[in-house]
């Protein structure tokens, strides 16, 4: 398929968008093929995730060249094979690849006959991609009563039958694997085409297959519930501990226990984001392709609708309830968290007070102890100096430059050297302050 546009006369070319031929490829990946009736379907889905698949699409196309057959093309997720009578048709999704095997049937074989075990040889021949998700053994006939009857073959208790919306089909199977594990269907043909046909027994092994896929979510939230409800049940009581909590360090303990909490159920959720996602779209795909068949009541059985339904809902309720449950107790955590987190602040703002208070107390204290000291080490230097200036008076009055009585010249001295020091140690003070400021 060409992404290109001639114009002209064939010599001009418009360049297409880098994705347009995916695009308009992508309602043709996975076309319906004509299937003859009588048939024998045997259908296996496998978990691919990851480097499985790319593993997968390598062991296929050496199956295919050692057999002389065309390998599927790198980009396609949708091939072909043919092997005689027996078809193999290969479809690649984003987390799982079927291979859908096809074999011409006895017109007047008993459904299911013979087992679908003895059938399954082929698949031998190449390595299993992944672990197995989806066996199907759907077996197409004519309409013959009472050879057909759904009611003789599969378990009442859950058996559901249904007719397409002209009633040219009817399909029924009980959901349940047999003896070799494969969950079988039986499709009675009423008249239709190979190619209505084909898509007939397409759309009814993907609504097997999307169910199963679709019900991966269930266990993953068996598995995270008690978590959930343990945390729940946890954050209440952190809750109930936090109204009483009046001490900064049982709210440093209750935020380091909801901060463990919440980064637990993070984990969960993210873990489980990705598998209750696919679980809802693999039930809206099952219940897309429930809506194409437009079912129709046989008897007073139940359509495949209305049991997959009473028997599916549950469980999907349980895994949107799961999801919601984790997304609330998200929430009321971090809710939970930031309250604790605004009290331990003002707890610290609190004590931050408490300390300035105690360290404006102390400063003032110091200034007066230095006041103190500055008094008296004026006092002392004041002494020493006077002490100094009376030797040097007494000097000069022994050898007779001053006739003045020595005691008297040290006494006036005092006054003007106390002064000065005072005076000295005041601007030395004042300046230090200036420079801190």
């Amino acid at each position: 398929m060409t992404a290109e546009v001639l114009i002209g006369d064939g010599d001009g070319r418009l360049s297409p968008h880098p994705l347009r031929a995916a695009v308009l490829g992508e309602v043709h990946a996975r076309p319906f093929t004509a299937l003859a009736v009588p048939a024998r379907v045997l259908h296996f889905a496998f978990d691919t995730s990851g480097e499985k698949a790319k593993a997968d699409r390598i062991a296929l196309t050496k199956f295919c060249e050692s057999r002389g057959l065309q390998p599927p093309p790198s980009n396609e997720k949708h091939h072909r094979a043919s092997f005689g009578t027996t078809m193999l048709r290969w479809e690649q999704h984003s987390e799982f690849t079927t291979y859908t095997w096809e074999f011409t049937a006895d017109p007047v074989a008993m459904p299911f006959h013979p087992e679908a075990s003895s059938l399954a040889s082929p698949m031998r021949l190449v390595p299993q991609p992944g672990p197995l998700l989806v066996a199907v053994d759907l077996h197409a006939l004519p309409d013959d009563p009472p050879r057909t009857a759904p009611e003789r073959l599969f378990d009442r208790a859950s058996l559901a039958v249904a007719e397409n919306s002209d009633g040219a089909a009817v399909y029924a199977t009980d959901f349940q694997p047999g003896p070799s594990g494969f969950v079988r269907v039986l499709v009675i043909d009423r008249g239709m085409a190979p190619e209505r046909a084909g898509a007939l027994v397409q759309r009814v092994l993907e609504i097997e297959t999307y169910r199963t896929l679709a019900l991966l979510g269930l266990p993953e939230a068996q598995r995270l519930g008690p978590s959930i409800s343990n945390g729940e049940r946890r954050l209440a009581e952190v809750t109930a501990e936090m109204r009483k909590a009046a001490d900064l360090a049982i709210n440093n303990r209750l935020l380091q226990e909801l901060t463990e909490l919440a980064a637990e159920v993070e984990a969960g959720a993210a873990a489980s984001l990705g598998r209750f996602s696919a679980s809802r779209a693999y039930e809206e795909i099952m219940t897309g392709r429930l809506a194409t068949l437009g079912e129709r009541k046989v008897g007073g059985l139940p359509t495949w609708s209305s049991f997959l339904a009473r028997r599916m809902k549950p469980a999907m309720r349980t895994c949107t309830t799961t999801e919601a449950r984790q997304s609330d107790l998200s929430l009321k955590l971090a809710r939970a968290a930031n309250l604790l987190r605004t009290r331990v602040d003002v707890e610290l703002e609190h004590q931050n007070q408490e300390l300035l208070k105690s360290m404006n107390a102390r400063t003032r204290l110091q200034l007066r102890l230095q006041a103190t000291v500055e008094g008296l080490s004026t006092a002392a230097i004041t002494y020493y100096v006077v002490g100094l200036f009376g030797y040097l008076v007494k000097g000069l009055h022994d050898s007779g430059q001053i006739t003045v009585e020595p005691s008297l010249v040290t006494a006036g001295f005092v006054p003007i050297a106390a002064f000065s020091i005072w005076w000295t140690v005041r601007s030395i003070r004042r300046k230090h302050i200036a420079s801190e400021d």
